[in-house]
């Protein structure tokens, strides 16, 4: 970043220079223009193409006549454009003032997008990618768009979106990197790929949005490996927003981790960093040991990484004006670049690495300088522009000219100074012109990587819209199935509802009847034991023990079956008449000069056919007794008759010459009219209730006996058979 900004520092003094030392006026600019001739042909057709945009880069724009003819004013080194919507583009550097022939060829589909091989598994398209990713980013694409037509699955979508993010990583569209990143997340949340992204978004300097991927991070889930690049990503962040002490503790959290795994390239590689960190801190001591042991481990490492560390240390040995080991330092790294260059042909370093001749050159020739060496600073200056020069790195050459200046003049050979002067603005505006292409072709290169990745994207979405529309139509199938499947569903829902509504209805309305039952039936014995305990209590009172004890041993019994029967719907017709013979036997043991009574059942019952409601007579019986026979004035009958009425039923007949019912109204107090009516009540209910939970099975109806007088009281009660 520094040699960045200090280029372009030079770059605007030695544009100020220029205007001073090299004498050039607009004038003189101006007579380098010249008009470049050419013409633009189909070279299948052998056809002049007309309408074709030709342009100069931030210059002349005109197009092709007719013929395919142009003209156009340019100077050395503009960039020409040609471009039509039937070909691609064309990029060419003028050299000098010729005449130009241009022959295109119609693009076709195929060279717009290139024919994929459609045999390749999608395994086989990721790897191709991998393998093309540092040497052909087209043909790397290429394969990843393979591999996404091919994918099936998140999880293989995740690995197309990681794949491409690694891509743009490597060859720095980091934008591109970090949307690639997401998308693989967006898919399979991976710690990998999280990883990535963090570094990604580092890259591209959106530091809170890497630090805050890096905090999201669960620590638990990562490998050895991840939690030393975590720390060191971490530390790497803070660094370059300049917050040393959390770098300071990121990175010893590394180092720690990389020594408690034995992870030695990531021991020297922390070393280094937190030497860097002391030393912008001012900590020189302490830089200087952990630049020490960096470069100690550094040497057991590769060469490459060795001579790596020989430059780090020889920039901290310069900032601290230690020239002699700057120098020293510089000139094995030189020797040391030589021999790794000799072996491997391939591993030259690119211009823009410090691990290039020409630059430590430079570097021990500006050591030299600063030591006031002024001849050992020319020589390696010297050496450093004559390497830059074949290998046609402007910048170092630029650098070192303006140095060798202020040497020469340092030196007092003045003549020398402004010579190699003029000669450092002539470089400056080589490489302004040099520059500004490569910002084009940076931008061109762009755009068509941006191009291909719209090209992905499309691929992405036509694939999804495909699998969308199948979905649908699949949907849509599935969901005509499910209506008509529902309606049926439905329809047996409801009958089953029905079903069970009405079941259970059934159910409640039954317990809700057996419910009332027992409360009425709660209701009615209250009633009868008190009336039996005032008959004891009257015994009591005039002094007849003899029958009070006879009379409760017969109320006990009669209390005994009551209590026995109180919990059934229906009890044997049997049970029930033996109910009121002791009953009525008990009523008239107190009330013997008032009536007689006789319960016939006639033989043509089969009392065991029958069941009868609990206590259903005997409410009958009673207010026969109380109300009509005991206020007779003359001791009257009382009569219980049991006869068949056909096949299924039978007739209970109630019978008594008492005073009647009008007559009794007369004589009954409140409390009596109260109870009576509560009584009565209570057996219409009961009757009620069985019949509508036994469709019918009891009937009963009410009736003077007789006409004179005492009119007395016909019940009759008709019982069906189950």
């Amino acid at each position: 970043m520094k040699l960045k900004a200090s280029y372009f520092l030079f770059l605007f003094l030695g544009l100020i220079s220029c205007t001073v030392f090299s004498q050039e006026t607009p004038s003189n600019r101006q007579a380098s223009i010249f008009t470049v001739r050419g013409s633009v042909y189909d070279a299948e057709l052998k056809q002049p193409i007309p309408q074709v945009n030709i342009e100069v880069n931030g210059g002349a724009y005109t197009t092709t006549n007719n013929a395919g003819e142009f003209r156009i004013q340019v100077k050395k080194g503009d960039e020409l454009v040609v471009k039509h919507k039937d070909f691609e583009t064309i990029y060419y550097t003028i050299k000098d003032n010729e005449r130009l022939k241009i022959e295109v060829r119609a693009e076709t589909k195929s060279s717009n997008s290139p024919q994929l091989n459609k045999g390749l598994s999608f395994n086989a398209a990721i790897d191709s990618s991998e393998y093309y990713l540092k040497t052909d980013i087209k043909k790397s694409l290429q394969f990843i768009t393979e591999a996404l037509s091919k994918s099936s699955s998140k999880t293989e979508n995740a690995e197309v979106y990681e794949m491409l993010g690694d891509v743009y990583v490597f060859w720095k569209q980091y934008d591109l990197a970090e949307s690639n990143y997401n998308m693989s997340l967006q898919n399979i949340k991976a710690i990998s790929v999280q990883i990535k992204l963090a570094k990604a978004y580092w890259y591209n300097k959106n530091y809170q949005e890497s630090l805050a991927v890096y905090k999201s991070i669960s620590q638990k889930e990562l490998s050895n490996w991840q939690q030393v690049i975590l720390q060191e990503g971490l530390g790497d962040t803070y660094y370059s927003i300049q917050n040393y002490p959390l770098a300071l503790k990121a990175y010893n959290s590394g180092l720690n981790k990389a020594k408690t795994f034995k992870i030695s390239s990531k021991i020297t590689d922390l070393n280094s960093k937190i030497a860097q960190v002391y030393s912008e801190t001012g900590a020189e001591d302490e830089a200087e040991g952990y630049f020490n042991n960096a470069l100690r481990l550094a040497s057991q490492e590769t060469e490459s990484r060795a001579v790596e560390e020989k430059v780090k240390v020889a920039d901290f040995k310069n900032k601290n004006q230690n020239f002699s080991d700057e120098i020293e330092l510089r000139k094995q790294a030189i020797q040391d670049i030589q021999d790794i260059q000799s072996i491997e042909e391939d591993s030259a370093m690119g211009m823009e690495s410090a691990l290039t001749v020409q630059k430590q050159n430079y570097k021990i020739g500006n050591a030299y300088y600063l030591q006031k060496d002024y001849g050992s600073a020319k020589a390696y200056l010297e050496k450093s522009i004559n390497e830059a020069s074949a290998k046609n790195d402007l910048v170092v050459a630029k650098d070192a000219k303006r140095k060798l200046s202020e040497v020469y003049s340092s030196s007092g050979e003045y003549n020398k100074a402004l010579e190699t002067y003029k000669e450092y603005t002539e470089l400056v505006e080589a490489l302004y012109i040099k520059k500004e292409q490569e910002i084009i072709q940076a931008a061109r290169f762009s755009k068509e990587i941006a191009e291909k990745q719209n090209r992905i994207t499309s691929l992405e979405s036509d694939r999804q819209l495909s699998e969308s529309k199948y979905l649908l139509s699949a949907e849509r199938n599935k969901r005509q199935l499910l209506i008509i499947y529902s309606l049926i569903g439905g329809l047996l829902l409801l009958l089953v509802t029905a079903y069970f509504m009405y079941k259970y209805i059934k159910q409640q309305r039954l317990a809700n009847n057996l419910l009332a039952l027992k409360s009425l039936r709660s209701q009615m014995n209250p009633h009868f034991i008190f009336n039996a305990l005032n008959s004891v209590n009257s015994f009591i009172a005039s002094n007849d023990e003899r029958t009070a004890n006879r009379y409760l041993s017969d109320f006990s019994q009669l209390m005994r079956s009551v209590l026995e029967n109180s919990e059934a719907d229906f009890i044997p017709l049997e049970k029930e008449i033996a109910l009121l013979e002791l009953y009525t036997k008990l009523e008239h043991f107190r009330f013997q000069d008032k009536f007689d009574y006789e319960i016939t059942v006639s033989e043509e019952v089969t009392v065991s056919d029958f069941q009868i409601p609990p206590m259903l007579l005997q409410p009958y019986i009673e207010n026969a007794v109380w109300h009509g026979l005991r206020y007779k004035t003359t001791k009257g009958f009382l009569a219980i008759n049991m006869s068949k009425k056909n096949e299924a039923e039978i007739v209970i007949t109630i019978t008594d010459d008492g005073i009647g019912r009008e007559r009794s109204k007369v004589l009954k107090t409140e409390n009596q009219k109260k109870h009576n009516s509560q009584g009565m009540s209570n057996i219409k209910k009961r009757v009620s209730i069985l019949n509508d939970m036994y469709q019918d099975k009891v009937d009963v109806s009410i009736s003077d006996f007789q006409d004179l007088e005492d009119s007395g009281t016909r019940v009759v009660v008709t019982l069906k058979k189950d």
